[in-house]
């Protein structure tokens, strides 16, 4: 326990009604360091919080220092300033590596584009061809 404790308890153990005095000779001797004691804590004190040297802040200039800082800016600048773009295949790697093994966390399955059915040669070319190689008209 600490003293302080001590000397709250013994505060609210003392009784405001009047006190019996002991004989004059034993109270010079034992009491002495007691009274003293006790005359200390029941005057008000100094604030002893503060330290030596300590400058009080204002509560304007705490609230401007901890006040949230814009960085939208100077964050702009910076990406904005490279354009490095990534090779396309290691950005796939890097994704890839990233991604989860659950199925909401794959991307949906690209459905490969299917060419129409058909001949690239028209008749046309079917003919001009029949003329250069049968040598028909």
């Amino acid at each position: 326990m600490s003293a302080s404790l001590v000397r709250r308890g013994l505060e609210l153990l003392d009784a405001p009604g009047p006190r019996v005095k002991a004989a004059p000779g034993l109270q010079q001797g034992r009491d002495a360091g007691r009274r003293r004691k006790r005359r200390r804590m029941l005057e008000p004190a100094g604030n002893k919080t503060t330290v030596k040297g300590r400058v009080v802040k204002s509560a304007i200039e705490e609230y401007h220092k901890k006040k949230a800082v814009n960085h939208l800016r100077e964050n702009l600048k910076y990406m904005l300033k490279g354009r490095i773009v990534a090779n396309k295949d290691i950005t796939e790697q890097v994704l890839a590596q990233n991604r989860g093994r659950k199925s909401k966390d794959q991307p949906p399955k690209k459905a490969a584009k299917k060419k129409p059915e058909g001949t690239v040669f028209t008749e046309e070319d079917f003919r001009k061809f029949e003329r250069e190689y049968f040598g028909r008209p």
